[in-house]
């Protein structure tokens, strides 16, 4: 069935724009009448406008639904995703053992996606600094030796988050890269030229920037001033008044461009959900509604939606709807390498949003299906 989506379009100048959907894809968007006729026409109300669906790099678990869980759990989660306005995302696993790395990478592949696409696993970790781990366990913690790289290769993660200072990490970095995997850097202690020879050996994203990475200094700045500094590598920042401060979040936003700034909400079980005790990849973690957090009272990933990451940048004195829309859709469809996805143009993937004046979420398409509505 082709659709017709009239209304303010994100990206398009024209007032009285439309985009014709049909067969899954985006086959036209302008103003005024379509080339052909549609089975069916949605319109944008006042204030509303029509956008790529949201994209989330880092999703570890989703209302009560831990991704370590397994294939069901995944195709929970991708279920109540598109309720928020994303349309895919990767399912995320921190450190565990390999033999458990391998069951969750192939629980992704195999996972239905009844809502939002699931594009892939994120790796995070085994092989991160001890130093840095935040809420990952110490023990299961280890060193990217080859024979351990080629094992996590044979599993085919779409992407790896690892610490490129430790024993073996530079050269774990080219092999991964080289396999076609996207290599992030995260939860690393890694100081500046270290930061820069990662880069040249092929990472191209920051994971949680900021957040479990050794603190930037005027005299050692760290793989931070190499991860901003870069233009070959997107950052991904967890904007939920939690993880960084306002004024972080505009810092990067104003040293960044526009497309190499990805927002991730590092989601948890216990986002979308109640307060209240929650797994994490194997852990015991606790919500306060707020933030997630160990016993100790480590940050353990979040609570916070990809809608309400969007509006926080928007509300910033130096951020913008556009500059928040372009973090959440463009920017990570860029890095994953998907030109199909997250944006509006003719050729792309229908995974549409219609967004309200209050930028939330009233419908949301994938692939030209409805599969969210209020």
């Amino acid at each position: 069935m082709s659709t017709l989506i009239r209304g303010a379009v994100h990206g398009v100048a024209a007032l009285d724009a439309a985009v014709l959907v049909d067969n899954g894809r985006i086959t036209w968007v302008g103003a005024g009448r379509p080339p052909v006729s549609a089975d069916r026409e949605l319109v944008a109300g006042p204030g509303e406008v029509i956008a790529p669906g949201f994209i989330d790099l880092q999703v570890n678990g989703f209302n009560g639904h831990d991704a370590a869980q397994g294939a069901d759990a995944i195709s929970a989660i991708s279920g109540l995703l598109p309720a928020y306005g994303v349309t895919g995302f990767l399912p995320t696993i921190i450190s565990s053992p390999l033999s458990d790395v391998r069951e969750f990478v192939h629980a992704v592949q195999v996972a239905a996606a009844p809502g939002a696409r699931v594009l892939g696993a994120h790796v995070e970790g085994p092989f991160l600094n001890p130093a840095f781990r935040g809420a990952h366990e110490k023990a299961n913690l280890a060193e990217p030796t080859p024979d351990r790289i080629a094992e996590v290769l044979a599993a085919a993660p779409r992407m790896m988050t690892l610490a490129p200072e430790l024993p073996g990490g530079m050269e774990a970095i080219a092999q991964l890269r080289d396999a076609g995997v996207l290599v992030a850097a995260g939860h690393t202690g890694a100081d500046f030229e270290q930061g820069q020879r990662a880069i040249d050996a092929g990472v191209r994203f920051g994971t949680h920037l900021y957040n479990a990475m050794r603190a930037f200094h005027h005299r050692r700045p760290g793989i931070v001033a190499a991860l901003l500094m870069d233009d070959r590598v997107t950052v991904g920042l967890i904007g939920d008044g939690e993880h960084l401060h306002a004024a972080t979040l505009e810092q990067v936003l104003r040293l960044k461009r526009p497309t190499r700034v990805a927002l991730t909400t590092d989601q948890t079980a216990a986002a979308g959900a109640p307060a209240g005790r929650y797994r994490l990849g194997g852990r015991d973690v606790v919500s306060d509604g707020s933030a997630v957090r160990l016993e100790d009272g480590t940050l353990a990933g979040s609570v916070a939606t990809m809608d309400e990451l969007v509006r926080r940048i928007a509300a910033l004195p130096n951020g913008s709807r556009e500059r928040a829309m372009t973090a959440a859709t463009e920017s990570p469809a860029a890095v994953l390498g998907e030109p199909h996805l997250g944006r509006v143009c003719p050729g792309a993937h229908a995974d549409l949003i219609i967004l309200d004046a209050q930028m939330r979420v009233r419908l949301t398409m994938v692939a030209g299906r409805i599969v969210f509505e209020r």
